[in-house]
């Protein structure tokens, strides 16, 4: 693979990571506002079904990348992005069911950027998972 190309995807992995997260903190943050108010939760309407599918893409962009070994996740980081990505994932679902037990919007804050952040890390964690499964089942 030439340098060039080798650059284009280093470049487009670092900006799917950095869309994907700012993309997640805003929808985050607004999904927190529609969950504090009586408004419908966004990821409940049509339009937010269509944000989840963005971000879900843009983790699997990511996850790919560093699948092969071209994207902003480097084979040192894998492991420690993997327990990150299970912690914040499983954050996201405790949140989801139980954000109104805390302050109200602080619960729905930690809802809704927790559950946005996860719908953006899974893909890339599911497929640098099975990488990781693979590695260590070539290694017996």
């Amino acid at each position: 693979m030439a340098k060039s190309e080798l650059d284009t995807m280093l470049k487009l992995g670092s900006w799917a990571f950095l869309i994907g997260i700012i993309i997640a903190l805003l929808v985050g943050l607004y999904q927190a506002y529609t969950l504090a108010s009586a408004a419908d939760p966004f990821f409940g309407t049509e339009v937010g079904g269509w944000v989840a599918w963005l971000l879900a893409v843009l983790g699997g962009i990511v996850g790919v990348l560093a699948f092969m070994g071209k994207g902003t996740i480097t084979a040192k980081e894998v492991p420690a992005f993997l327990m990150a990505g299970i912690a914040l994932v499983v954050m996201g679902g405790v949140f989801t069911d139980y954000w109104m037990f805390l302050e109200p919007f602080i619960g729905a804050l930690l809802s809704g950027i927790s559950m946005s952040l996860s719908i953006f890390v899974a893909p890339a964690v599911g497929i640098l998972a099975i990488k990781a499964i693979w590695d260590i089942g070539k290694e017996v």
